[in-house]
């Protein structure tokens, strides 16, 4: 069964957190006949997350970023690999990517964190980011589109996140709306992205170029035992 060795092989890369989504009728066209989502994550180093501050990221941080980032799109190759092999079709969506097909806009080949609601594995925080139930925003995420089809986890259509502002007080570009979000909502009624990228940009060019950030990823207390 094509499951269990998607279980098995995940195992044998130390990938602990995944789930199966059907996505069906989201998907782009190019993509529409790849109807599951495996969606997949790595949690970050919580000693490398607590060296944040409430104004910078750190070059630690940046690092830690980039190589889990590789570190998934290497497990997202092996399960196309795997998928292949066992007469599937499968595409593995790029840990951090971003395609500027209009001239002004930018995005991924198709979100991990729609991959990953439809699947049960979190919710989207007022962050914008994945929240998931153990690790909170502190995981990053990988996706495998596939036309095999699972036992599929029931989906979450909307935010656990409450009257919590944590996230919303700390930002330090004040690009986080503060709605909770529930299915169907645009990215920018929860992030004005183009206001968190400026301030990276601004303020963090000599960390990494000024392409990451993590303060509302620190101070979102689901996950953290303090």
């Amino acid at each position: 069964m094509i499951q269990k060795k998607i279980e098995d092989l995940l195992a044998s890369l130390g990938v602990d957190d995944y789930s199966f989504g059907n996505l069906q009728g989201l998907l782009p066209e190019d993509y529409e006949d790849l109807v599951t989502g495996i969606s997949f994550g790595i949690p970050l180093s919580k000693r490398v997350m607590e060296g944040i501050s409430d104004f910078e990221p750190t070059h630690v941080y940046f690092h830690h970023y980039r190589t889990v980032n590789a570190f998934i799109d290497h497990v997202g190759l092996r399960l196309v690999m795997l998928l292949q092999k066992e007469g599937y079709d499968a595409i593995a969506v790029p840990a951090s990517q971003s395609i500027n097909l209009e001239g002004y806009d930018y995005a991924g080949l198709f979100q991990h964190r729609t991959a990953a609601t439809r699947s049960g594995f979190g919710w989207i925080g007022k962050n914008g980011c994945l929240i998931h139930p153990k690790h909170g925003p502190r995981i990053r995420l990988g996706t495998v589109l596939t036309d095999a089809e699972f036992e599929y986890q029931p989906p979450l259509d909307e935010s656990k996140c409450g009257s919590c502002q944590a996230c919303v007080l700390k930002c330090p570009s004040m690009a986080l709306v503060g709605n909770n979000w529930q299915l169907g909502m645009t990215r920018d009624q929860l992030v004005d992205a183009q206001v968190c990228s400026k301030h990276m940009a601004t303020h963090y060019k000599h960390i990494g170029r000024g392409v990451v950030c993590g303060i509302c990823l620190k101070v979102c207390p689901v996950g953290r035992k303090d």
